[in-house]
């Protein structure tokens, strides 16, 4: 007997735990822009899982890769070293120009990692007193949820009824270089931030705010470490983020796409000095590295560029903010968004994105709602020109037929 979508809701709201609130469509398969769900309802997926599909859903050849790697070995611990290892750290330094790899699981442990080295470099190298290392970070950042990153988040949702916290850490506004200028004092060893701020609404620093915050950093030895695991990996038109305002990150990282939705991979990529402080037994993971990881984030990596997938994003993502932002609806307060990573914020009288989001799901459009008011729409970079329109036709439909207000 098979389970309908109301079944699977009702066990998940029976047995989960609250701290996710879904759209209630129950999805069971994937293949590249699209998913399907148990009715077998088909969806254009505008939420690409925050970024870790940017290849599309179920990418055959990183499947494959997945596949041989899987027959042969999938774990060894860093205790032994494994044939995928090398190779993985040598390609990504190629195209990155990092000076070292340190491969993680997931974005937030990528996050923490960097923390760690960071604030060791400041007292090895920079010479910061012990215990007064302090890292800058953007208001309204998302880097995750560990008890070390919600304590410096601006979100209450995120923050709230967790404390105690970590104390090292203090807030500027994003966007903003001279305040950035202000926090900066001798202890200061790293300014952690985001090229484009996703889960905030997909919200972008004025022109040239990055090169002002790169010369901040250089003259005051201060580690600039850009979060790319939402921006980076083609999602915005450039293989990082950071190349829109040609600058380099000290610390760069990345995650998400870097498996292509197939496994956790995320990656610290970084100058020799700050990662070069670690040593042995000082930080690892159990799973970081491992050979399955590697196979499948070299092949995620490979397709992004033999596959045009990069270059596609800044094409069909200015066709997509260009519909976006024709659109004649009272219900729409802003467009933005740069390449596939874009968002509509709408006014306050339209009662909330999430009921737009609802009704986006019933014309077979899955899109995700944040902060309130605003819609995220970041579809797989493999869209093609009339996946982008169909999309549009209907996104019309929706914000314009006045059913999303509430």
């Amino acid at each position: 007997m098979s389970l309908t979508s109301a079944d699977f809701i009702a066990i998940e709201q029976k047995l989960g735990a609250r701290n996710y609130k879904p759209l209630d469509v129950v999805l069971t398969r994937g293949e590249g822009v699209y998913v399907w769900d148990v009715e077998g309802n088909r969806y254009l997926d505008c939420l690409s899982a925050y970024s870790a599909v940017n290849q599309g859903h179920c990418h055959p050849r990183i499947f494959n890769a997945m596949v041989e790697q899987a027959r042969k070995l999938t774990l060894t611990s860093r205790a032994f070293r494994n044939d995928q290892l090398a190779l993985f750290y040598e390609e990504l330094a190629e195209l990155t120009g990092a000076h070292k790899v340190l491969p993680m699981n997931s974005g937030a442990e990528a996050v923490e990692t960097a923390i760690k080295a960071v604030r060791k470099w400041g007292y090895e190298v920079k010479g910061v007193p012990e215990g007064k290392a302090e890292i800058i970070v953007a208001a309204n950042n998302f880097h995750g949820r560990t008890l070390g990153i919600v304590g410096f988040s601006t979100d209450p949702e995120a923050r709230g009824g967790f404390g105690p916290f970590a104390p090292g850490f203090r807030t500027v506004p994003f966007g903003d270089a001279a305040a950035l200028a202000t926090a900066i004092t001798p202890n200061t060893v790293a300014f952690l931030v985001e090229p484009i701020q996703g889960e905030a609404g997909v919200l972008i620093p004025p022109p040239g705010y990055f090169r002002e915050v790169r010369r901040l950093c250089t003259a005051h030895g201060v580690t600039l470490i850009l979060d790319e695991i939402q921006t980076g990996l083609g999602r915005t038109g450039k293989f990082l983020a950071e190349e829109h305002e040609g600058i380099e990150a000290d610390v760069t990282l990345i995650g998400k796409a870097l498996s292509g939705g197939f496994y956790p991979v995320s990656a610290v990529l970084s100058n020799s000095e700050v990662l070069g402080v670690l040593k042995p037994g000082q930080h690892g993971s159990t799973f970081g590295g491992n050979p399955l990881a590697c196979a499948i984030a070299r092949m995620a990596v490979r397709v992004l560029h033999e596959e045009g997938m990069i270059e596609n994003a800044t094409v069909m993502g200015a066709r997509f903010k260009s519909g976006l932002q024709s659109m004649r609806s009272n219900l729409v307060k802003d467009v933005r968004g740069r390449g596939l990573m874009l968002a509509v914020e709408l006014i306050p009288e339209a009662g909330g994105a999430r009921p737009v989001c609802e009704a986006l799901q019933a014309q077979g459009i899955l899109a995700k709602d944040t902060h309130g008011d605003t819609i995220r729409f970041a579809p797989p970079l493999v869209i093609t020109a009339d996946q982008v329109d169909w999309a549009l036709e209907r996104i019309e439909n929706v914000l314009t037929s006045g059913t999303a207000v509430h």
